[in-house]
């Protein structure tokens, strides 16, 4: 049956989040991205980095064969080796822009249309303007780097916001600095853009039409999912991506409608952007004794029930 979504965005999944057994770049990469690659309700997949050059050759030739538009998610590795593209200290800055360079040389065998990479560590107050032109001349340099590197494309580098306070404690968190940031970039390189993540806005208090509004003329790729941020015994409190409708999230089927309308709003679904269609995925993880393949139906699910109210 024929999705309403059809021909105006490609739903995707973020593929070591749903798996997280993948997340650090080994386990079983091949047989779950089969599973999604097998799943016609997806249009796109977002996959990370894989450790195994030879696992990584047989990944790429299953995408190509799936015909799904590609992500490549710098998050995880990122976020796992502790890269600092805003470092003050230039040996870890230069570091830092170093290894995400290999994660472009990643995305890019994998055929990835689009690389989402993240700020480094909050900083104080009084420090956030540096900080903030250290990540955009580091931004400048991976961009460049990225056109170099294209042959048939140029990879587009897609920044995204985290809280500052409640997990991940980034140096980006409101939209508005977000967007400040890729617009400074955008002044020396084209291929830049913004990810905004429903799971995030709680965490950075702000909704959805506040945030794609503040982001929308550099969006160019968008997560769904959900966060707990108000019981910090939780065991998925802060920014752990549960599933919809879990006791004490943030997000469920209301709060998807609303950003699937927002981003109607402004345009998102008639936007050129550097994959086939527009990218909208969930970004979902399961809990203890939750099942992946439960959480992808209960994904659907939710994302059925929501488009039907916009």
């Amino acid at each position: 049956m024929k999705n309403p979504w059809n021909g105006l965005i490609n739903i995707g999944i973020v593929h070591p989040m749903i798996f997280p057994e993948t997340g650090r770049g080994e386990g079983p990469i091949l047989e779950t991205i089969g599973k999604i690659a097998a799943d016609s309700f997806f249009g796109a997949i977002e996959v990370s980095w894989m450790k195994d050059i030879n696992i990584r050759g047989q990944a790429a030739r299953l995408l190509e064969s799936a015909f799904l538009d590609i992500v490549y998610c710098g998050g995880p590795p990122m976020l796992n080796q502790k890269l600092n593209l805003n470092a003050f200290d230039e040996a870890l800055r230069t570091e830092a822009i170093s290894s995400t360079k290999k994660l472009i040389d990643e995305a890019y065998a994998l055929g990835a249309q689009i690389i989402v990479i993240i700020s480094g560590l909050d900083v104080e107050l009084g420090k956030r303007e540096k900080a903030k032109s250290l990540l955009v001349d580091s931004l400048r340099q991976l961009c460049s780097y990225a056109e170099e590197k294209g042959k048939d494309y140029t990879l587009m580098v897609s920044l995204e916001n985290f809280d500052q306070k409640y997990d991940k404690k980034l140096l980006i968190g409101p939209t508005k600095d977000a967007a400040d940031v890729v617009g400074k970039v955008k002044e020396k390189c084209s291929n830049i853009g913004l990810t905004i993540d429903l799971s995030h806005l709680p965490l950075i208090h702000e909704n959805p039409k506040q945030a794609l509004t503040a982001a929308s003329p550099y969006l160019e790729h968008a997560h769904i999912g959900n966060c707990v941020m108000k019981d910090k015994s939780h065991p998925q409190y802060g920014d752990q991506h549960p599933r919809f409708g879990v006791a004490g999230g943030e997000n469920s089927v209301k709060e998807l409608a609303e950003f699937l309308a927002a981003l109607k709003d402004i345009g998102y679904f008639t936007k050129k952007t550097a994959t086939r269609l527009p990218v909208v995925s969930f970004e979902v993880k399961p809990g203890a004794g939750e099942s992946s393949e439960v959480l992808i139906a209960n994904s659907k699910r939710v994302l059925m029930a929501a488009w039907s109210k916009i």
